[in-house]
């Protein structure tokens, strides 16, 4: 079992929700943890919170859709951490509405952010994990990306373009030791779905929690480095 204390950690939308969850169960596991995002209110008082724990824990704000943000960022945030070995790109947004209805700006700004986004911190990110020959990028889609429905075309497209670009990182660093594993959990009670809905507060043992999604993680990076979670979908036990 691999053991997790003392490795440095990025977590891009880390202050609430599933970030913030996965934040919180690094720290427990004694991992240093950076955190992303666009609210600095909240960043602060999850970096507070994970203080105490007693890791390091630190923060940036910036839009993972601005790629000469994400350059400074991520090269600051490495050097407070003192290296980078797992990234978890769980920035994400989205928004419903039928093929014609939604406005092409928003459209946009769901690929910009949830695709392009990723792929400019990983792209950033990357190069120290090549250097150590060794690392984790867990990658967040969602079952979105894996079946499209009416009214999610932005979302559905976004987080299928996600899979497409995970499957193709993982064939390609396998061979630095480093494991690339795309996740696609169902509906998980987070700020972004009780926002869109499609959740309730209230739903504690019908929906999946953001926790729930946390274990999921420190359990594929607990495993031996000879073995990989390649992707894993996670479903609420109740339909």
């Amino acid at each position: 079992m691999e053991n997790l204390k003392n490795k440095k950690a990025i977590i891009t939308g880390g202050g609430r929700g599933l970030g913030k969850a996965t934040a919180i169960a690094f720290a427990n596991e004694g991992i240093d943890v950076a955190i992303t995002g666009r609210n600095e209110a909240v960043l602060k008082a999850t970096v507070s919170e994970l203080k105490t724990i007693g890791v390091q824990a630190s923060y940036a704000v910036f839009d993972v859709g601005n790629y000469e943000e994400v350059k400074t960022a991520i090269k600051n945030l490495v050097t407070e951490l003192g290296g980078v070995d797992i990234l978890v790109n769980n920035a994400g947004i989205a928004a419903f509405g039928t093929f014609n209805d939604m406005d092409v700006s928003q459209w946009s700004q769901i690929i910009q952010t949830n695709v392009m986004g990723m792929y400019y911190v990983t792209k950033e990110v990357l190069p120290y994990l090549i250097d150590k020959n060794q690392g984790d990028i867990i990658n967040v889609s969602s079952t979105a990306g894996l079946s499209g429905n009416a009214t999610t075309s932005a979302y559905s497209a976004s987080k299928f373009a996600v899979i497409g670009m995970s499957e193709s990182l993982m064939k390609e660093v396998r061979k630095n030791n480093i494991r690339v594993c795309t996740l696609t959990p169902s509906t998980i009670v987070s700020d972004m779905t009780i926002d869109l809905g499609i959740a309730s507060k209230d739903s504690e043992d019908s929906v999946l929690q953001p926790s729930d999604f946390a274990e999921l993680i420190v359990a594929g990076l607990k495993l031996p480095r000879r073995a990989m979670l390649k992707s894993a979908a996670l479903w609420s036990t109740n339909p």
